[in-house]
């Protein structure tokens, strides 16, 4: 049985306003597609830290007044989860709080630590108890653990020790602390809506309560929020940035701005160089719903075909990519999608995707649409095979996982039963993402990886 493949998680925070906890949550609900398998909302009255968590969407989470109101304070941050690392259990969900020799610190992470084995192992033998098994619970134990005498001190003192990518917010009685790892693999945003200022992992967040975008949080930076304002501090600097690329193929929404640049006009320029490199002889071009429309557009008007809608999405089931468990992907793939058979019967077909990972889902989709009367059927991937793991966040971990780790392009092509594939190149995704020459991690498709992983043999330990 294949293992689920997951999304990494959003994060969001606020300060200076007394609604900050109903802020909170509507940010998270722009938020939703970062995480559907717990959710939560820490606040600071000034007195002490309040928070609730539970399992399941935003919606639900949140559904009775009650669990608002009773989160009070100015200031708020919120955490949508898909387990990356850790169980999919309630104990694991976050804001994480930990009770520190001078009050109290909440945590909210986006992303995976690559030397958690290591730390876990260190604190473990000098006294360390740990009550969940994400590695998000390390940085709070760094945090308590430092000599430092101040919140901002103690906070760099834990940051120069863990290695990975990471996106966070923190949460004080009367303070909002924000930071993001040296290479930058996760977005991070800062907002102003007033006299608020906000933190999100997208700026469709901010767009949801009308804040204002500022500018992203940059690599290595850590911001402090109180009565004080606004301060910033560089904690690290490293010589590369590593923005995960993938942030533009397929996860973020396309009405955000993510490290800066535009989301939806990026995937459309990613499906314009696909048609450059790979054109079909076909009569329409259909998206994969949704994350695939844009770049569907661009392959479209690259190529002069009609662009047509030949897949109907189910939007009350959760995708199909990142759903837990996999005991029946064809029904849920026939519950998630269905073809449009006036669109497709006696059609050639371009099936235009963002990515395959492990083949599965679109099997089934090129079965349904051949069911659905089309003549041919070729696949256009606005990215490159997925070759290596990712350890920074997104859970395919081992290589058997990946159908491109093991089938060439044309055993893929026989896998999938379509009469033509192509992949976009690495070279052409790079030339035509934002500010061509920055740096991404691209190790997923080439196996250069920014930041050396732990041992195998560590990574067991922590298994275990």
């Amino acid at each position: 049985m294949e293992q689920q493949v997951k999304h990494y998680c959003g994060i969001f925070g606020i300060y200076g306003t007394p609604e900050a906890a109903a802020q909170t949550a509507l940010g998270l609900h722009a938020l939703q597609h970062r995480g559907e398998e717990s959710c939560g909302i820490a606040s600071g009255d000034g007195k002490r830290v309040h928070v609730h968590t539970g399992m399941g969407q935003v919606a639900d989470v949140f559904s009775k007044t009650e669990a608002i109101d009773n989160l009070p304070g100015n200031l708020a941050i919120g955490h949508n989860r898909y387990s990356t690392t850790g169980s999919d259990n309630i104990v694991n969900a976050q804001p994480f709080v930990a009770e520190c020799r001078d009050g109290s610190v909440a945590i909210a992470h986006n992303g995976n630590l690559t030397n958690t084995a290591q730390l876990r192992k260190a604190m473990q033998n000098t006294g360390s108890i740990f009550q969940t098994t994400t590695d998000s619970e390390l940085i709070l134990h760094l945090i308590a653990r430092s000599p430092e005498q101040h919140i901002a001190d103690r906070t760099i003192d834990a940051l120069r020790q863990i290695e990975g990518a990471y996106s966070l917010v923190f949460a004080t009685e009367s303070r909002l602390m924000a930071a993001r790892d040296p290479h930058g693999f996760r977005p991070l945003c800062l907002g102003q809506l007033g006299d608020s200022w906000v933190i999100a992992s997208e700026s469709c967040a901010l767009d949801i309560i009308s804040a204002r975008y500022i500018r992203d949080i940059e690599p290595g930076e850590l911001l402090i929020i109180d009565a004080n304002g606004l301060r910033t501090y560089t904690f690290a600097e490293v010589e590369r940035n590593a923005f995960c690329i993938f942030e533009y193929i397929y996860f973020s929404r396309p009405d955000s701005l993510i490290f800066g640049d535009n989301v939806d006009k990026t995937r459309r320029r990613l499906g314009k160089q696909l048609a450059l490199e790979h054109p079909a002889n076909a009569d329409i071009v259909i998206p994969v719903p949704d994350s695939s429309n844009t770049a569907a557009m661009g392959y479209a008007v690259e190529t002069g075909l009609k662009l047509e809608i030949g897949l109907i999405r189910n939007h009350y089931v959760g995708r199909t990519f990142i759903t837990p468990g996999q005991d029946n992907r064809g029904a849920k793939v026939r519950l998630k999608f269905n073809p449009v058979r006036g669109v497709i019967n006696g059609k050639r077909v371009v099936i235009v995707e963002d990515s395959i990972v492990r083949g599965t889902t679109l099997r089934h989709l090129v079965c349904m649409i051949r069911e659905a009367g089309a003549r041919q059927v070729h696949v256009r991937i606005s990215c490159p095979p997925i070759v290596s793991p990712c350890f920074y966040g997104i859970d395919f971990q081992s290589t058997d996982e990946l159908i491109a780790g093991e089938k060439t392009v044309d055993e893929i092509r026989e896998h999938l039963g379509v009469d033509s594939l192509g992949y976009l190149s690495l070279e052409g995704m790079l030339a035509v993402s934002p500010n061509a020459g920055r740096q991404y991690c691209t190790a997923c498709f080439n196996r250069n990886y920014p930041i050396t992983i732990e041992s195998e043999v560590d990574k067991l330990i922590l298994e275990r």
